[in-house]
């Protein structure tokens, strides 16, 4: 079956073993069982997911493979359909306890004193149109500080520094009923169904504590959580030191939320005035005790003020609830939270994390997003067992965008482009002489060649 996705080629076969062995090693089949992703007519649901999770090689979807005569699957597209839109399927467990098991075979490898961490982080996954995408919503996104279409996806990782797994994740709708676009359907509360879009509405302050505590019922271990100013505040702060963690944040320099000083409720920027750095002091701008505190609930926590390397007039601050860290352990332990951005980079832009799937279904949304962190986990496993240089991603990569995302006329364009570029910088022609060269070089052309190129690009 996947050989009729998987391109018919050594690397080919290289995929398609390691493909394989990583069903068979994790137990995926049986995991989807404990799941409840139920069999389908007789299908089994693991030739649906597998076929779906490998897809992400083929640059045609199902419906061109089927137009084409490529598609040959023994199950329907309609099959395939009722697969991902099942509201029984507990994905948010699959990916948690296949996380697991994949994390179990990775920490062997890693030395005992390295710690590892819970990272939490969301990113826009957006839709262009969201008016029949249930709970489609207007949400608002950090890196462009503007309100989009879409959904935020709340996700949890897991890291031990050098690999980084995805654990669970929440496709987050508007909370607020003005912000949402998309029809709202109605299920029996008892349902997973109705738990699952109930958590879809919740604060992201809220969900984060709810896949942490999925994270540890499923036997999921850290040292430390981390996260950005986006989730930091005292009342986060004590909700994740409730579940037996401690927390290594970014804090908002923000003159409504308060830390305890010396007896005092201040803000950052308060306490840095009065605590700044003076000659002689540790290398860090700041480094105080103070309590973190909400109503009668109190913990003890340590603040880093360190320079912004983007603007050396500014600093930022950090915050980690176990004070017997050294300020050089808290800023390193912090520095692997990038890997969570890495990941969500490496999955929009190969795993296909938003382009691929444009159903209407909250519940296929959600299944989609499972498997498309189950491709990474995959290769991410692939690439940690793999001594060689060029590892499986690399193969991967390869594949999803080399040859599909630079085309002929694009790599043509840019060879054309920097020609001119040195023309003009050795030369110095005038702009008639420019003109005069571009038409006598495009008038050389091979025909076929100049039909994919575009004359506004060559004379930009």
């Amino acid at each position: 079956m996947l050989n009729s996705i998987i391109p018919q080629d050594q690397d080919g076969q290289n995929l398609f073993n390691a493909i394989s062995s990583f069903f068979y090693s994790f137990g995926v089949g049986n995991l989807l069982r404990k799941c409840n992703a139920q069999k389908e007519k007789g299908v089994p649901v693991l030739d649906i997911f597998k076929y779906k999770l490998c897809n992400v090689f083929s640059d045609r979807s199902m419906y061109m493979q089927q137009k084409t005569g490529s598609f040959r699957e023994s199950f329907s597209k309609n099959t395939f359909y009722r697969f991902l839109n099942s509201k029984k399927t507990n994905w948010l467990r699959f990916t948690t306890i296949l996380s697991k098991k994949v994390a179990d075979q990775v920490e062997p490898l890693t030395d005992d004193k390295r710690v590892n961490a819970f990272v939490v982080d969301d990113s826009l996954f957006e839709r262009t149109s969201c008016k029949k995408t249930e709970l489609g919503s207007r949400v608002f996104d950090h890196t462009s500080m503007k309100y989009r279409k879409g959904y935020r996806l709340m996700t949890l990782g897991w890291t031990d520094g050098n690999t980084f797994l995805p654990v669970n994740s929440c496709l987050l709708a508007s909370s607020k009923e003005s912000n949402l676009i998309g029809p709202v359907e109605q299920f029996d509360g008892r349902s997973l169904a109705a738990k699952r879009r109930k958590l879809a509405r919740m604060k992201g302050t809220d969900v984060m504590i709810e896949l942490l505590r999925s994270a540890l019922s499923a036997g999921h271990a850290a040292d430390y959580v981390l996260f950005d100013t986006w989730f930091s505040s005292p009342a986060q702060l004590l909700a994740v030191k409730s579940l037996g963690l401690d927390s290594i944040a970014m804090i908002k320099k923000s003159s409504h939320i308060h830390y305890e000083y010396e007896g005092k409720q201040l803000s950052v920027d308060k306490i840095y005035g009065i605590c700044k750095k003076r000659r002689g002091q540790s290398k860090y701008l700041l480094s105080v005790d103070v309590m973190v505190c909400k109503g009668e609930e109190k913990i003890p926590a340590k603040i880093v003020c360190v320079r912004n390397k983007a603007n050396k007039k500014d600093w930022i601050a950090f915050i980690c609830t176990n004070p017997d860290l050294s300020d050089e352990e808290i800023i390193r332990i912090y520095g692997k939270r990038w890997q969570i951005e890495v990941f969500f980079k490496t999955c929009k832009s190969y795993l296909n994390l938003v382009s691929e799937c444009h159903s209407l279904s909250y519940d296929a949304l959600t299944a989609h997003v499972a498997i498309v962190f189950t491709r990474y986990m995959m290769l991410a496993m692939e690439q940690r067992r793999n001594e060689d240089d060029r590892t499986l991603g690399e193969i991967f990569f390869y594949f999803t965008d080399e040859l599909k995302d630079i085309t002929f006329g694009e790599s043509f364009r840019i060879i054309i482009t920097a020609m001119i570029d040195s023309v003009c910088a050795i030369f110095q022609p005038t702009e008639e002489q420019l003109q005069m060269f571009i038409e006598m070089f495009v008038g050389r052309l091979p025909k076929h060649i100049w039909n994919s190129l575009t004359k506004t690009v060559l004379v930009a």
